[in-house]
């Protein structure tokens, strides 16, 4: 065990964290492990009527020293003392208020309970407002600070959140000294921070969310800001104009975490990225292949050389910047702002009787009744896709938009709204959920589309995350839409994997990102080949989801 190295990748996700153990000779997952976070789970501090969602960084820190300590126990202290570095993925855009020390409010008294104080989730869309203000406001300027970004800015993204939170409560925003990514905060955590001026931002973070360019010279003018609103006056000083790719060093293991973890001081902590970009790593991206996170959203990530993307800038998406899934390449990012969570709404609205009428029955002992809704929950969507999977391909038919969490990419709008057309009385639950599943890969497509109609070719479709591996109806159907192959990565933890693969690669034990994922990818076990039948009439009701689509669009408000 002596000559051998092992790293730690920690994939924070919307529901989750998990960390993996990894040999990085051989890629081998030695231990894994999950905690669910508590508050979130019980639906604390979040408001979905209002697209509000926040999650308490108590749920972050218990659930890294737990997941961590874990994988630890499970290797033994041999492994223990060859891990060599840390490095950390995370949702995003979620930024969080901190004081002068780099502490979140949330953990200061007196705002534990304040949800304005905790995390903005990626997918809280209560700063749509603050959003539509900045797209109209960056039109004032004779430099169009949008163009990396895709052109349009979203309410999910680090600056309208910050506006929002200024502009709702005047608690933090007076204790309010600087805002910050999760995937930023994290290995500023680890490595015993102790002033928010000294956390390293990773590129990807402020690339995609933050309107960090080289080509400004990093932000934007303290001026573009101060006179969109006065409350964000000083808040460029207070930030960063440097940032770091994630094969960089954030800084080595701080006192604290080292005995928390029982780990050395001189384990390395790597830059922190948003999952789907160290996903896509660890999924083994290829140029021009499209690399689709799909879990409870999804992210579709595509590299290509500097060199042949030139001058061309992709509309509507969420940003492309140099270095922000492979140094030295273009990366650039899309997605879907409702996926898993679609298919989960869904499963909600039909377990409905049972979680409020079947608990309330006098005929079944309340035991009996919560193991017979926990059971027909498990097996709900597993079981309408096996039942949509037998119906005919048909041209016309119940149709759906997949906006429930509103539209990330193309041309973001968290405005817009799901719909369900065609409905009849012969409509079932199998027939919507079906045209849900289609909604979702038709959103796919349109990502595709967008790409290639802006110059940027897409060779095939890399699926990856919990949906890619545990739905091949939906993955079937995915080739189908999109009418080319879609592949599957071995890996159920690609994030994390990613992770350990830029961990290994901060420590220095590859030289290159590359190197990492050629010595610890675990590769392909899946692929889905379109049928050319299926994929014509596809084709068809394509075309009349995009007029759907843009029905929808002109109604809502």
């Amino acid at each position: 065990m002596t000559t051998e190295s092992f790293v730690i990748g920690v994939d924070y996700g919307t529901d989750s964290v998990r960390s993996v153990l990894v040999n990085t000779q051989s890629g081998q997952e030695i231990a894994s492990a999950i905690y669910y976070y508590p508050r979130w789970k019980k639906g604390l501090y979040c408001d979905p009527s209002r697209n509000q969602f926040r999650q308490h960084p108590l749920d972050y820190v218990e659930g890294l020293e737990f997941t961590i300590k874990s994988c630890l126990e499970q290797a033994g202290p041999a492994v223990a003392a060859q891990v060599k570095a840390i490095s950390v993925d995370t949702t995003g855009s979620t930024p969080v208020a901190v004081d002068h020390s780099g502490i979140p409010l949330a953990l200061l008294p007196g705002f534990e309970h304040n949800p304005n104080a905790m995390f903005v989730l990626w997918k809280d869309h209560t700063s749509v407002n603050e959003a539509a203000e900045i797209n109209e406001h960056a039109t004032r300027f004779p430099v169009n600070y949008l163009q990396f970004v895709g052109g349009i800015y979203s309410s999910e993204w680090f600056w309208s959140k910050l506006l929002h939170i200024l502009r709702t409560d005047e608690d933090v925003r007076n204790a309010c000294y600087s805002w910050v990514e999760h995937c930023d905060w994290i290995p500023f955590l680890l490595a015993g921070g102790k002033r928010s001026a000294d956390i390293r931002r990773g590129v990807c973070s402020a690339g995609h969310k933050s309107l960090w360019a080289a080509e400004f010279g990093g932000l934007p003018p303290e001026e573009f800001f101060s006179s969109l609103d006065p409350l964000l006056a000083g808040y460029t000083s207070r930030l960063f104009t440097e940032t770091y790719t994630a094969d960089q060093a954030a800084g080595t293991l701080g006192e604290e975490w080292a005995a928390r973890l029982g780990l050395s001081t001189a384990v390395i902590i790597g830059i922190g990225a948003f999952d789907a970009h160290m996903g896509a790593v660890g999924g083994q991206i290829e140029p021009y292949f499209l690399s689709k996170v799909m879990g409870t959203s999804t992210c579709d990530m595509l590299v290509a050389p500097a060199t042949e993307v030139n001058d061309t800038l992709v509309k509507g998406i969420c940003g492309q910047v140099p270095g922000s899934i492979i140094p030295g390449m273009i990366g650039m990012e899309a997605g879907q702002s409702a996926f898993g969570d679609a298919y989960a709404w869904f499963r909600n609205l039909l377990m409905w009787p049972l979680k409020h009428l079947v608990t309330e029955s006098s005929v079944l002992t309340a035991e009996l009744a919560q193991v017979l809704v926990n059971d027909v929950e498990a097996r709900i969507i597993p079981e309408l896709s096996r039942l949509a999977e037998q119906l005919p391909v048909e041209e016309y038919g119940e149709l759906a938009i997949d906006w429930m969490n509103g539209r990330r990419t193309p041309d973001a709008n968290q405005a817009l709204k799901g719909a369900f057309l065609g409905l009849g009385l012969g409509s079932d639950a199998v027939k919507l959920f079906r045209a849900l599943a289609e909604a979702t890969c038709f959103g796919a497509r349109k990502i595709v589309d967008r790409f290639i109609e802006q110059g940027i070719p897409v060779k095939g479709l890399i699926g990856l995350g919990g949906v890619a591996r545990k739905s091949p109806y939906i993955m079937q159907m995915m080739a189908d839409v999109m009418n080319m192959p879609i592949k599957i990565h071995r890996s159920e933890q690609t994030c994390a994997i990613g992770a350990a693969m830029f961990a290994a690669t901060a420590a220095g034990i590859y030289p290159r990102v590359e190197d990492a994922m050629e010595a610890m990818g675990q590769g392909f076990d899946a692929i889905y080949e379109p049928d050319a039948e299926k994929a014509a009439i596809y084709a068809k009701r394509y075309e009349q989801y995009t007029t759907a689509g843009n029905l929808v669009e002109t109604i809502t408000r």
